[in-house]
């Protein structure tokens, strides 16, 4: 295909072709005319600069040289093929990166694992990779050009992430809007369109500045393009800006009479399932739970499998847990479940309330299973175990849901990666008036052990998927993790406390109230996912009859 927004020709101009204007025009034809291993090897670099910017580094600036090499080499793919193969190169680049991470979860036990360890980050990089692939593809094959081109890039980009968030159950982990997760104010427009909106803002900022390369027609047209385009996060910050200057103040306010504490024990993984060590750590998480200031809590709430025991089928232990409950309050904590007249049966990973008599008042049992992690696909084919400790596969929950429980506001239960999915977080509400009210969570509950993931980036960036969640939804997210970052997040995004990776602690904190009125999203929820790209089609038809 012909380069018809980088023209040859613009690598001469009036200073001669080897002055360092030609120079830097050259760049463009340079890379279009790559091929072979060189094209592929220099869109993977660009994918892994590009994952850069992600949590906890946030290089932001590092978007534009990614997505602009990115865009240039695809100006020169001669077929659809060689797109796509280039997309998936630059996928491959930009997981291996981002989700590096996920290898250590292997080292956990690495004489069983860790010879899979380098094949299940290049697999899984591999074909995640495949959706970025169709997003080159698909430009390429739209034959577009100028800002329509680059508008088409980006609204394909957003196809393949919601594409990935839902195929083989999903992994929306890394989406481009979670670059913005460093500040409060860059993420409010969540709550209007969701991370989707982010997204795709993300990728028209920085791949638009490859059109400023040669002499295109138009230029005046072309370069107002970069300009908006550009000006788009600035203009994000700003409504961010407004709406927090227009939100009561951190932290003030909250729900009376709930006063909880959180219990961040920091057990390493290697030793959290060792049968010699698993009643200490119950007993170190008791001792925190009693530390001075118990006695004017009203809820405890532990870790995902912060009990390292078939909880529903040890009603010893369910008394003994009662030491930490406060009276006429819960305590919330994470364990496996079976059925207890059937312990070899199916299991479950849940989470418990347990009232101050030793009573299970509510369970909610994970949905999104990780796997290989709790389960293991085609297991008789594959012939290999699960990460996790036991043999058995866990069994995926019945649906989300909304525990109500006695002194607290309803509220939705995640577990671990469930809270990484946009506009599924919360179990559908009843229909009507006050009964929909009543029937809405009114904070988000998410525990979760990130010890799997050591010191990485992993659970930054699990951290900032779920700060997306709480201003997606317009209530407030309380996290819980063994080892990780533990926090109390308000209806806005903003931390009002939190524990870092590595550090064993605990959190007093009240809980914070939900935003006044719903945010368009929690309404609309992935309905809007839809809507952006049907208004972002309409956009590349209007670009392309007038730029």
């Amino acid at each position: 295909m012909s380069l018809t927004v980088l023209p040859v020709t613009a690598m001469t101009t009036e200073t001669g072709a080897g002055g360092p204007q030609g120079e830097a025009r050259a760049w463009p034809q340079r890379l279009a005319a790559l091929s072979g291993w060189r094209r592929l090897g220099l869109a993977a670099v660009c994918g892994g600069l590009a994952s850069l910017a992600m949590p906890p580094l946030y290089l932001l600036p590092l978007l534009v040289p990614a997505f602009v090499g990115a865009f240039w080499l695809l100006e020169g793919a001669k077929t659809g093929r060689q797109a796509a193969l280039t997309g998936w190169a630059f996928g491959t680049g930009h997981f291996a990166v981002g989700l590096y991470w996920v290898g250590h979860a292997f080292l956990v036990d690495a004489e069983r694992f860790g010879f899979a360890m380098p094949f299940a980050v290049g697999g899984l990089a591999a074909g995640l990779a495949l959706f970025p692939a169709l997003a080159f593809w698909i430009t390429a094959r739209s034959s577009l050009t100028g800002p329509a081109r680059v508008v088409c890039f980006a609204t394909a980009w957003l196809l393949g992430e919601g594409l990935r968030s839902w195929v083989l159950t999903g992994f929306p982990w890394n989406l481009m809007g979670s670059v913005w997760a460093f500040s409060s104010e860059t993420i409010q427009l969540t709550a209007l369109g969701g991370v989707w909106l982010l997204s795709l803002i993300t990728v028209t900022a920085a791949t638009a500045p490859a059109l400023l390369a040669g002499r295109p027609a138009r230029r005046h047209r072309i370069r107002g393009f970069v300009a908006v385009a550009l000006l788009l996060p600035a203009l994000s910050w700003g409504y961010g800006a407004w709406r927090l200057d227009g939100a009561p103040a951190a932290g003030t306010a909250v729900v009376e009479e709930v006063r909880l504490r959180l219990v961040q024990p920091s057990i390493p993984q290697a030793l959290k399932w060792r049968r010699d060590l698993r009643a200490e750590h119950v007993r170190t998480q008791m001792r925190m739970s009693l530390a001075p200031g118990f006695e004017d809590r009203t809820h405890v709430i532990w870790a995902e499998t912060a009990i390292p025991y078939l909880l529903s089928a040890e009603p010893v232990l369910q008394r003994e847990l009662t030491a930490v409950v406060p009276p006429g309050g819960f305590l919330i904590a994470g364990a496996p479940r079976v059925e207890p007249d059937r312990p070899e049966g199916r299991i479950w990973n849940s989470l418990y309330a347990l009232d101050d008599s030793g009573r299970i008042a509510a369970t909610f049992d994970k949905v999104h299973l990780v796997p290989f992690g709790e389960y293991t696909p085609l297991r008789d084919l594959l012939g290999l175990a699960k990460l996790t400790a036991g043999s058995r596969d866990f069994s995926p929950g019945p649906g989300l849901q909304t525990i109500d429980l006695p002194g607290l506001p309803a509220f939705s239960p995640l577990i671990c990666y469930e809270i990484i999915f946009p506009g599924k977080v919360t179990a559908p509400t009843a229909q009507g008036g006050a009964e929909e009210d009543r029937a809405a969570p009114r904070w988000l509950l998410n525990v979760t052990n990130d010890a799997w993931f050591g010191d990485s980036s992993g659970p930054y960036q699990h951290f900032a998927s779920a700060r997306m969640r709480a201003v997606e939804e317009g209530i407030p997210l309380i996290r819980v993790a063994n080892n990780g970052i533990s926090a109390v997040v308000d209806s806005y995004g903003r931390i009002l406390d939190q524990i870092n990776l590595n550090d064993r602690g605990i959190i007093d904190t009240e809980l914070p109230e939900a935003a006044t009125g719903r945010t368009i999203y929690s309404h609309a929820g992935n309905w809007l996912y839809l809507v952006e790209l049907f208004l972002s089609t309409c956009v590349i038809f209007v670009l392309r009859r007038f730029v």
